[in-house]
């Protein structure tokens, strides 16, 4: 991960931005470097990952005096740049990220159909004098913005960046929009499907299987050592078996539990023997939970329950690979969920009703999901990358018809289990019952967070909790608990979140009070 930050004013000096940019070194350890602009400020912390050499370091500049900074993966650059210097383009370093000058002199506000990567930029446009913003359609690199008191627009990688420099509100940037000029236009949403996919089941599942395998073979892409978190569910195994099959070497796979029941430990141990991978476990107590809880919240920026539940393994393994290997850049699983169903949404009472979940949820991942992937690798100085994310597969999985996608089969994500069946995975894995991502890694982890709450509050917690009314109130212990802790960090910005991520509460069989599939009628052995 890089981080990046632009300022389209120059009343804030030059020491304020860079404290603020401060907070965010880890996103980019490698260097950090300031580039005043007429009108504003960019700023760039590198993580050396594409052409590690000196010539990549960002901002990026042009003879006419344009800039650009980007945090972001340009998938397949390599083609687009031999397209560039066809057209008298010269280039000094092996980064992806320089060829976003000539783009944008070639294709202007087209230019971000046209990417197929996961990125958030700032760009000054010397022309025109305009400072241009945009974020990847699926959000997976993350930017937020504010204004200063004068009423200028700042950009940066994350919330934490903002405070105390922005006035009023930080907000998310939308994915899938650029800003310019004052307004901002959405380029693409990939919740919205144009045409119903009416293949057969068995074209479906060829296409599955082809498009993952290109979305990971995209991401295995690097000019450092690449790693992969797994689970030992179905998605990240997936992720994993793919990868493996694709080098022909053993690859570097992660773990983590809770040394008294970690579910998934035992079930990583047999995908990676089965993929022969060279895998590591990492153990966590209840105190390393509890100890990392307050920097887990302030890295995250959020008080959801599932988010920082889940994010407490995955920042403590991420740490442990920063300290213990020299591995730069993360698969992950993510995403996959929001595509083919989770366990509530075998509630879902209609097709319909069930893609316009999905949609929601992928309009909204990365406030969720897909901010917990970012947060727990970046704040450990390591770069995500997300095959399920991948644009192409996201297009064609949302244009499935839903009543195929929905569990009529008496198996969660079937579809996804069916193109793979065969030997990439063992029938165990493949077809093994979803487990909460949270749970997965120790029922206790759960139970220890919510006891320790317990101790924290007495009686008085629902008064305590109206303080919060203005957005999302927590209404347990445990959310408060979180709840207290961002608002030290994030005084009255609870809207950056659009709400507690919950099944949908109106399907019968959903109207429970806890986030996690465990209070589910259907969660069954997914948790064994």
């Amino acid at each position: 991960m890089c981080g990046i930050m632009g300022y389209a004013g120059t009343d804030l000096s030059r020491e304020a931005l860079l404290e603020g940019f401060q907070r965010t070194k880890s996103r980019g350890p490698d260097d950090t470097r300031a580039l005043e602009v007429p009108g504003g400020t960019l700023l760039f912390h590198r993580l050396a990952i594409m052409g590690p050499q000196p010539e990549g370091m960002q901002p990026f500049t042009a003879p006419d005096g344009s800039a650009v900074v980007c945090n972001g993966e340009l998938y397949g650059f390599r083609g687009m740049k031999r397209e560039l210097e066809a057209r008298g383009y010269a280039f000094r370093s092996g980064s992806d990220c320089e060829l976003l000058l000539p783009l944008w002199r070639e294709y202007g506000e087209g230019m971000f159909a046209l990417l197929d990567a996961e990125f958030a930029l700032v760009l000054y446009d010397a022309p025109t004098g305009q400072f241009i913003a945009a974020r990847d359609p699926i959000g997976i690199r993350p930017l937020y913005y504010g204004y200063s008191k004068s009423g200028r627009i700042l950009f940066a990688s994350e919330p934490r960046n903002l405070v105390g420099l922005a006035q009023g509100e930080i907000k998310p940037f939308p994915p899938g929009y650029y800003y310019r000029d004052g307004v901002f236009r959405c380029y693409r949403d990939m919740a919205q499907v144009d045409h119903v996919c009416t293949d057969s089941l068995d074209e479906i599942c060829r296409s599955i299987r082809e498009l993952l395998i290109q979305g990971v073979a995209k991401r295995l892409d690097a000019d450092v050592p690449v790693g992969f978190l797994l689970s030992g569910g179905l998605d990240s195994s997936l992720v994993c078996a793919i990868a493996a099959r694709l080098l022909d070497r053993p690859i570097e796979t992660y773990a983590i539990g809770m040394r008294a029941d970690a579910i998934d430990l035992k079930y990583a141990r047999q995908v990676a023997g089965h993929i022969g991978s060279s895998h590591h476990e990492i153990y966590m107590t209840e105190q390393d939970v509890l100890d990392a809880l307050e920097t887990v919240v302030y890295t995250l920026g959020t008080y959801d329950i599932t988010t920082i539940r889940a994010s407490m393994g995955m920042y403590l393994l991420c740490k442990a690979i920063h300290e213990q290997s020299d591995i730069r850049v993360l698969l992950t699983g993510e995403i996959s969920d929001e595509l083919f169903g989770y366990k509530y949404t075998d509630f879902a009472p209609s097709p319909a009703a069930f893609q316009a979940e999905s949609e929601k949820r992928i309009r909204e991942l990365h406030m969720y999901d897909v901010l917990r992937a970012d947060r727990c690798i970046s704040a450990n100085s390591l770069e995500a990358r997300v095959p399920f994310g991948d644009l192409e597969f996201v297009q064609y999985v949302m244009s499935i018809d839903p009543a195929k996608k929905m569990n009529v089969y008496g198996k969660g994500k079937y579809l996804l289990r069916r193109a793979f069946a065969g030997d990439y995975l063992p029938q165990s894995i493949l077809q093994r019952e979803k487990a909460a991502f949270s749970d997965a890694v120790g029922h206790s982890m759960v139970d220890d967070l919510k006891a320790y709450a317990e101790t924290v509050y007495g009686d008085d917690w629902r008064q305590r909790a109206e303080r919060y009314a203005y957005h999302a109130k927590p209404f347990t212990k445990e959310s408060l608990l979180y709840r207290e802790i961002f608002e030290r960090y994030y005084p009255g910005q609870a809207r950056m979140v659009a709400d507690f991520w919950m099944p949908n509460r109106s399907w019968e069989g959903c109207d429970v009070d806890d986030p996690s599939a465990r209070v589910l009628r259907n969660y069954g052995a997914s948790g064994q």
